[in-house]
C-alpha cells in the first residue's frame, strides 16, 4: 500500500500534463462524499492500493497528481465527478429595509431545511449540492418565489475551487443520498426546520442541524 501526505501536483500542470503523454494514467475514482476526506484508503483502477492523509486544510481536485511511479511508468491521478450545485445569490437583499431582509432570509432557511438539504453559506451566496433531481430544486424554488434571489446551477468543480477544505466536506460529503453516509459531520451545513416533509426522506429523520458559516 502507498502512502500519499500530499499532493505532487495537477495533471493540467505543464510538466504534469507533458508527463502524462509518456506514462499510463492510472485514476483513482472517488464518488462525491468520498472526494472531500482527508484520510481515505482505496485501490485506482489498476489494482493500486492508497492511503490518503492530507493535512486537514487540503481536499482533491479532478487530476490530482497522487502518486509517480517514473520506473513503471504510472501517474496516479484523483478522478472525480462531482454534481453539480444549486447557487443562491443574495445580493439582491442589499436595498431592502432590515424586516425584509429578515423575513426573506428565515423563509429561504424554512424552504431548504423543510427540503433537508445541506447547504453553505460564503458572502451573500448560498450553496446547495444537487441531492435530487436538478428539475425538482428548480421546482421548489419556483413554488417559494423568493423575491429579490437569483438562482442558478453551477458544476460542482467550479464551485469547490471557490470553498476551502471545510467548506468542500460540509457541502459534497453528505449531499449523496447513498447508504455511503460515512461522512465528517456534514450536519453542521443544513439548514435548520422544525418542518418535515413528508415527500422527502434523510439518514437523520429526528435530528435539527444548523447552516455552516463561512
Amino acid at each position: 500500500m502507498i502512502l500519499v501526505e500530499g499532493k505532487l501536483g495537477n495533471l493540467a500542470d505543464p510538466l504534469w500534463h507533458d508527463r502524462s503523454h509518456h506514462a499510463r494514467v492510472d485514476p483513482l475514482m472517488l464518488e462525491q462524499w468520498e472526494a472531500p476526506k482527508s484520510r481515505l484508503r482505496k485501490a485506482t483502477q489498476g489494482g493500486i492500493e492508497l492511503a490518503i492523509s492530507l493535512p486537514r486544510a487540503e481536499h482533491l481536485h479532478n487530476d490530482d497528481v497522487l502518486h509517480y511511479d517514473e520506473a513503471a511508468g504510472i501517474i496516479v491521478i484523483a478522478r472525480i465527478a462531482l454534481k453539480d450545485v444549486l447557487v443562491i445569490e443574495l445580493e439582491g437583499l442589499e436595498s431592502l429595509s432590515p424586516l425584509e431582509i429578515l423575513r426573506t432570509c428565515f423563509e429561504l432557511g424554512h424552504g431548504l431545511g423543510n427540503q433537508h438539504w445541506p447547504a453553505v453559506i460564503k458572502g451573500s451566496t448560498v450553496y446547495v449540492p444537487l441531492s435530487v433531481d436538478q428539475k425538482v430544486m428548480a421546482s421548489v424554488m419556483r413554488t417559494h418565489a423568493f423575491e429579490h434571489v437569483r438562482t442558478r446551477f453551477a458544476p460542482g468543480e467550479e464551485i469547490a475551487a471557490k470553498l476551502d477544505a471545510k467548506e468542500v466536506r460540509l457541502l459534497f460529503a453528505g449531499a449523496d443520498a447513498t447508504p455511503h453516509h460515512h461522512h465528517e459531520g456534514p450536519a453542521k451545513a443544513r439548514t435548520p426546520s422544525h418542518s418535515h416533509s413528508h415527500d422527502h426522506h434523510h439518514d437523520h429523520p429526528h435530528s435539527h442541524p444548523h447552516p455552516a458559516k463561512p
